[in-house]
C-alpha cells in the first residue's frame, strides 16, 4: 500500500466490501484513529468486539503486510491531524509526574540515535554544498519552528554575509522577504507536524523561481519535502502538546559545523574581531574579582 495515500480515505471507500467484523474495526478506526494508532490488535479487538486475528486480517485487507504497519501509518496520521487537546488526551495514559523527566529524556535520546542510524549522509553533504555555494540563504520557520530557524540563522550569520532569517506574523509577509529569490539562491524550509501552510507556500513558491530549496523535517513523504530539491529527515514526536525537537536541533548544530569547517578561516576572523568588541564594550561578563 502506498503510505501517501490517506489511510481513513481509504477504509471508508471500502467499507461496503467489510465483513460485519471488519466494519466494526473500520468504524473505530474512522472515529478513534488518535487511539487505535497506540493500541495492540488484541487491545483494539477487546475493543469492538472481534477477536485478535480479525484485527490482523483486517489491517492485510486494507494492503498491510500485518497490524505493525497498519499502526505505522495510524501514528504518522497522528502527527499531522491531532490538535493540541487530542496529545494532551494520549500522553496522559502514557505519562504521569512521577516519571515525566526520566520518559521524556529517554524518548529524546532514542530519537537522535534513531536519527543518526536512517540519516542519509549524502543528502546531509548535498545539502552543506548547496549552502556553500549559495549567492543567498534564506531561512524559513515559523510557530514552534521558529527557534530553530533562528539558531540556524544567528551562526550562518556568523559565517555567511548573505542570510536572511525570514521573520513573519502572515503569509504576505513571508513573500515579500523572499520575493528576490532565484537560481543560485538557497531557501531553507524547517517545519514539523502539525506542518506550517505558510512554510509550505513559500518553498513551493521560492522552487518555483529556480532557488535550490531544503528541507529540514520528519519524513520524505512530508509536504516540506515533496517541495524540496534536499530533504533531510529528523526524529521528531510528540510529547504530550509539545514537540520534541532535540534530534532536529542537533542535526542542525551538525550542519552549522560542517558548513563552519569549511568556512574556518571567516570564522576565526570573525570571532577575533568579535572578541576585541566583546572586550571594547564589556558584552560579557569577566572571570576574577
Amino acid at each position: 500500500m502506498d503510505n501517501n495515500q490517506d489511510l481513513l480515505k481509504k477504509i471508508e471507500s471500502g467499507m461496503q466490501g467489510f465483513s460485519k467484523g471488519q466494519k466494526l474495526i473500520a468504524n473505530f478506526i474512522l472515529n478513534n484513529y488518535d487511539r487505535a494508532a497506540y493500541m495492540t490488535a488484541a487491545k483494539l479487538g477487546n475493543e469492538v468486539g472481534v477477536s485478535e486475528s480479525t484485527v490482523v486480517r483486517f489491517a492485510s485487507e486494507i494492503g498491510f503486510d500485518g497490524f505493525p504497519m497498519l499502526q505505522k501509518v495510524l501514528k504518522e496520521l497522528n502527527k499531522k491531524r491531532l490538535t493540541s487537546v487530542q496529545r494532551i488526551k494520549i500522553s496522559s495514559g502514557k505519562l504521569n509526574i512521577d516519571n515525566v523527566l526520566k520518559n521524556v529524556l529517554q524518548g529524546d535520546m532514542n530519537k537522535i540515535k534513531s536519527t543518526l542510524e536512517k540519516i542519509d549522509h549524502k543528502v546531509f553533504n548535498d545539502i552543506v554544498e548547496s549552502i556553500l555555494r549559495a549567492k543567498r540563504i534564506y531561512i524559513l520557520g515559523v510557530r514552534s519552528s521558529a527557534p530553530l530557524a533562528s539558531f540556524l540563522g544567528f551562526y550562518f550569520n556568523l559565517i555567511f554575509d548573505n542570510v536572511r532569517l525570514v521573520h513573519t506574523t502572515s503569509v504576505s509577509e513571508m513573500f515579500e522577504q523572499i520575493i528576490h529569490a532565484s537560481k543560485g539562491d538557497v531557501v531553507i524550509g524547517i517545519s514539523f507536524p502539525r506542518y506550517s501552510k505558510r512554510t509550505i507556500n513559500a518553498m513551493r513558491f521560492a522552487k518555483d523561481r529556480g532557488a535550490t530549496v531544503i528541507a529540514i523535517t520528519d519524513n520524505i513523504d512530508s509536504p516540506l519535502a515533496r517541495n524540496s530539491d534536499h530533504a533531510i529527515t529528523v526524529r521528531s514526536d510528540m510529547a504530550s502538546f509539545v514537540d520534541s525537537l532535540v534530534a532536529p536541533l542537533s542535526v542542525i548544530n551538525a550542519l552549522i559545523v560542517a558548513v563552519g569547517l569549511r568556512r574556518e578561516h571567516k570564522i576565526y576572523d570573525t570571532f577575533e574581531n568579535l572578541e576585541k568588541i566583546w572586550d571594547e564594550y564589556n558584552v560579557y561578563e569577566k572571570g576574577g574579582d
